[in-house]
């Protein structure tokens, strides 16, 4: 019976604790910063810098 007990405390305690932490994420909006990662690919890269000219690749210099 005392194993049971400490059972139900331990996974009350481990619900609380995954609930404060859902709680702080939320408040600190960590989440936006995965929502604004996952854009990056999709903006569009009108600013290219020009192809490097290696010398290998003109062999008349």
């Amino acid at each position: 019976m005392n194993v049971i007990v400490l059972q139900v405390f331990v996974s009350l305690m481990l619900v609380a604790g995954s609930v404060l932490l859902y709680a702080f994420s939320v408040r600190h909006r960590d989440s936006e910063h995965a929502d604004r990662l996952s854009l990056i690919p999709l903006e569009d890269d009108t600013a290219r810098p020009p192809p490097a000219v290696s010398s290998e690749a003109n062999p008349r210099q």
